[in-house]
């Protein structure tokens, strides 16, 4: 098994874990592939094994791993869809993060976990995502989001009105702060913050959810993910910004965007241990009562 590795900056109190996981990579004669730019933040912190290989882009990667180990948050492991995009390569995470819900093995199980990906005990769940289109072409060929993708108006600038359709068919005029546009992955992220439910991986739905809507009566929408969604913006300002997962561009108020489901998947490995609901009890603290103690 060819393993890659990826990760931003650290905190040096999660350095020891870091080397950890080269150990135990040397320890199972694994050869460690690992991500240019995360070598350069490691330079003189971390004893690299000697056969180490680097890679420095998706057409690298490619050619060189079976699994993409992410290291750090569930930020980092999204970071790592523009290695991926469309190569089938799963992706693992182990948290140094807070939550994790994506990267979900913790940093006190990185022994184990090891063991049990280069033993091959775990499963592959798939994944959709959304893709963006635009008439200027935003984020070229990164146009592509696995948690969600959001309309918000910027900083300093008043309440947006967003016009939405789906399939030419109009939905709403959104009066609100932005919207969100989240996979099922997504649902437990920025939607969950704005009142969006819970959307089980396998549905095949996305859910839209407004930020602070300024209408009170007006809630998320679950729909199905074979829909094409059409946005238009309407504002005092000239501008307003689209995210895709954490990529953020400033777009001029007359460009007209439509969502709709990416034409691939991304594979998140899961452990045998772990399944999705006991990561919802444990992430989400369900059942956890102080009447019980």
């Amino acid at each position: 098994m060819r393993i890659a590795i990826y990760g931003r900056d650290f905190n040096d109190t999660v350095l020891p874990y870091v080397q950890e996981v080269f150990n135990h990579l040397a320890e199972h004669h694994i050869q460690p592939v690992l991500y240019s730019k995360f070598k350069t933040s490691l330079h003189g912190k971390i004893k690299l094994p000697a056969n180490t290989v680097i890679f420095h882009n998706h057409s690298e990667l490619k050619e060189l791993a079976d699994v993409l180990l992410s290291l750090g948050g569930d930020g980092t492991l999204l970071d790592t869809l523009s290695l991926i995009r469309n190569s089938g390569i799963p992706v693992i995470g182990i948290n140094f993060g807070r939550l994790g819900f994506l990267a979900s093995i913790n940093k006190n199980e990185i022994g184990s976990a090891l063991k049990a990906l280069i033993n091959g005990e775990y499963t592959l769940d798939s994944r959709s995502l959304l893709t963006l289109e635009s008439d200027n072409g935003l984020f070229g060929e990164e146009n592509f989001a696995l948690n969600d993708i959001t309309i918000h108006r910027r900083d300093n600038s008043a309440m947006m009105i967003i016009h939405a359709s789906m399939n030419n068919e109009f939905i709403n005029s959104y009066w609100a702060d932005g919207l969100i546009i989240a996979t099922p992955t997504g649902s437990t992220a920025y939607s969950l913050s704005c009142g969006g439910p819970i959307i089980y991986p396998d549905s095949e739905n996305f859910v839209i959810t407004p930020i602070a809507p300024h209408n009170l009566n007006v809630r998320p929408v679950v729909v199905p993910d074979d829909n094409k969604l059409s946005f238009e913006v309407e504002a005092r300002e000239s501008k307003f910004l689209v995210s895709c997962d954490s990529r953020t561009v400033t777009v001029e108020r007359s460009v007209k965007i439509s969502i709709k489901k990416a034409d691939f998947c991304v594979n998140l490995i899961r452990l045998n241990n772990e399944t999705y609901l006991n990561t919802l009890r444990n992430k989400l603290l369900w059942g956890i009562d102080t009447r019980n103690y």
